[in-house]
């Protein structure tokens, strides 16, 4: 599953995996697995963390871009700042002062912590991580990351060797300009060092297939990589001179396993700790030595209409498909989808739904008495429908559009599950019931890579298509949502919602109060336009052996604090 934990914007699009819930887990946003009160840490052992799927090796947070590396990255890197359960960001490394107009940031970072190979950190590393991503020759999906910074952009074009907005006072303090006042600067800034010297002599456009990359990473985090087999086993020991002190565990082997054999390894205890899918619940949670814990994603799946294409000459997006013009037809095709009989038939249960994009763990969430929750009613659908001039004019069962033309819509879903088939089948038939003429496009299923690409290019074939997007700490739409943004695949936007996402992040949302009912109008106004049908909010079910303790998960990770694990 492919999905970013480190930093808040939205980053990488993640795959449909479904998990469920049930006996032993919790419906907060974290949950807690530590033994009883009157059991003592005992140091020492090896942990076995198991994945489904080969990772790539990109063992740096500048550079990675799926959870099968950032899994790593969890044990051996951490940032200068980090995300609470409550997702508000608050130092940890580094502590800041901020001006009074937001636009200059003084950072003090804590002196004695080590990299894994015995330098001390400074704030020249995080400086060198800044000019790497901004760089002209980076490679990686960050730069999102350092475009707030004074100077980056004639950095980024090359025009410039000094990225102006960046100063060093002393090793340990770090003094960074921004273009403007942002109220979520600090949510949206890198927090992720490099060593500098360990770099020395790489180029950044080498930087992604380096030995420092790949094969000898190094971070500040409680453990440290020993063994490297590419794609298949990450062997890693504790890091002695942790800044926290050292790890309980003496080390972390993060391995790939077949998801076929996961239930079984789990069963039998040679893998501690795994994320796991709705395919494998069933077997694990029948098994009274396994602990399943449950926490929300910052993710949600959505069935997003495509209004348009992206204009790469302009940066926009350009709504040109007068398919889904009618919001009437949005909103019917929301009322004819039985969510929570699809969810409860195909997923245990799993997932609550949803009806904006701002995650129920967010202080920014509007509540469900001020929107539409769009119920299952299919008389409701048919009512708009009919209202909006689709009727059966010629007898065969099926609504023409509204100008009496043939209507057929073409709905496109990824394979993966073992359910994903006779799920969407179901999917396909409530739009069936109430007259739509909706069609698998192409027949069948498409394979997670070609799906996206099909999606990302606008292909012309696809028209109705379901994703998930794996969101982040801050409730910033911006990235997805605007005129300008690449990644809105439904290529949906509106002058309204443009303005409120402005809004959102200038000077008076420093208010928090002013900042939240900017986005409850913003989720409101989606709500009522339905850009996409926004299916549920997704559930992470972890599993955990019995042997293993003081794990604790959240609706970012379920690697938090690996230094407090230890085995009973």
């Amino acid at each position: 599953m492919h999905k970013s934990k480190i930093g808040t914007l939205l980053l990488l699009i993640t795959c449909i995996l479904t998990a469920c819930n049930g006996a032993g887990t919790s419906s907060d946003s974290y949950a807690v697995r530590y033994s009883k009160t009157e059991e003592r840490a005992v140091p020492g052992g090896i942990v076995t963390y198991a994945y489904t799927s080969p990772f790539q090796g990109l063992f740096d947070p500048a550079f990675f871009e799926g959870e099968d590396d950032s899994n790593v990255l969890d044990f051996i890197t951490e940032g200068m700042f980090t995300v609470r359960d409550d997702l508000t960001t608050v130092p940890n490394i580094a502590s800041w002062r901020e001006s009074e107009d937001h636009t200059v940031f003084t950072f003090k970072i804590r002196p004695g912590v080590r990299w894994h190979n015995g330098d001390e950190l400074t704030v020249e590393d995080w400086k060198f991580a800044l000019e790497t991503i901004a760089s002209p020759d980076y490679t990686g999906p960050r730069y999102y990351s350092v475009e707030m910074i004074k100077g980056v952009e004639a950095y980024h074009r090359g025009e410039t060797d000094e990225l102006s907005g960046i100063k060093v006072v002393d090793p340990y303090t770090l003094k960074i300009t921004m273009n403007s006042a942002r109220v979520n600067t600090i949510d949206n800034l890198w927090p992720y060092p490099m060593n500098k010297k360990y770099f020395d002599g790489v180029a950044v456009k080498d930087m992604a297939d380096s030995d420092q990359v790949r094969k000898r990473p190094i971070g500040i985090g409680p453990f440290e990589v020993e063994e490297i087999q590419p794609g298949q086993l990450v062997r890693m020991k504790r890091f002695d001179h942790y800044y926290k002190g050292k790890a309980l565990l003496d080390g972390i082997n993060y391995t790939v396993v077949k998801d076929s054999e996961l239930t079984g390894l789990l069963e039998n205890g040679s893998i501690d700790i795994a994320t796991i899918t709705r395919d494998t619940y069933s077997a694990l949670k029948q098994l009274d030595h396994i602990t399943l814990m449950q926490s929300a994603e910052l993710s949600y799946e959505y069935i997003g209409f495509k209004f348009g294409q992206w204009d790469e000459a302009a940066q926009q997006n350009v709504m040109d498909n007068p398919k889904f013009a009618d919001k009437r037809l949005r909103q019917a095709m929301y009322y004819a989808l039985n969510r929570q009989d699809i969810i409860d038939r195909f997923s245990y249960g799993l997932g609550e739904l949803i009806e904006t994009p701002v995650p129920s763990t967010s202080w920014a969430k509007i509540p469900d008495t001020e929107i539409n929750t769009y119920p299952f009613d299919p008389q409701k659908a048919e009512e708009l429908l009919d209202e909006a001039g689709y009727a059966d004019i010629d007898g065969d069962g099926w609504r023409e559009d509204a100008a009496g033309q043939k209507l057929v819509i073409h709905y496109d879903a990824m394979s993966g599950s073992k359910t994903a088939e006779e799920r969407t089948k179901a999917i396909i038939q409530d739009w069936r019931d109430v007259g739509l003429d909706v069609r698998l496009n192409g027949g069948q299923l498409k394979e997670l890579n070609l799906f996206y690409e099909a999606v990302e290019n606008d292909d012309p074939s696809v028209e109705l298509f379901n994703g998930v997007w794996g969101l982040a700490s801050d409730p910033d739409p911006s990235g997805l949502w605007r005129a300008s943004d690449l990644w809105n695949y439904s290529r949906w936007s509106s002058e309204a919602s443009d303005e409120l996402i402005r809004e959102g992040v200038e000077t008076k949302a420093y208010d928090r109060e002013y900042r939240k009912q900017i986005y409850h109008e913003w989720q409101q106004l989606v709500n009522d336009e339905v850009p996409m049908i926004f299916f549920a909010e997704r559930t992470n079910i972890t599993a955990v052996g019995e042997r293993l303790q003081g794990v604790r998960v959240n609706s970012i990770s379920n690697i938090n604090e690996p230094d407090k694990w230890w085995i009973k």
